[in-house]
């Protein structure tokens, strides 16, 4: 992947490419909904016209909706991003390269 990325054009490097934690659950849950709601829809159309691929077709298109809405970040999958705490090194003190909001890190002064 490391050979490919340097070949792409800045525009397509620019795309978000990820989800919050609670896009991945909205992600999880419509995609099994629609994959459950079109094997049914598939079953009984199968079922009534006694084609078995039928079934096949109608839930391949199910799989292929699905992941296409669930597989690329879409923007209501990055409404709610994690905010995380600054880095801290084993003092306890928050490191120089941590984003601390415009904050200074706070310096413990060691006992000697």
């Amino acid at each position: 992947m490391e050979h490919i990325l340097p070949l792409l054009p800045d525009s397509i490097k620019s795309l978000p490419h990820h989800m919050d934690f609670d896009g991945q659950g909205k992600a999880e849950r419509y995609f099994q909904a629609i994959i459950i709601v079109f094997a049914v829809i598939g079953f009984v159309y199968g079922y009534a016209v006694q084609l078995f691929s039928q079934t096949l077709y109608i839930l391949f298109v199910g799989v292929f909706l699905s992941s296409l809405l669930t597989l690329i970040p879409w923007g209501f999958y990055r409404r709610k991003p994690l905010k995380w705490q600054p880095a801290r090194d084993e003092e306890g003190n928050e490191t120089p390269n941590s984003k601390s909001g415009g904050k200074q890190p706070v310096k413990k002064k060691l006992k000697h």
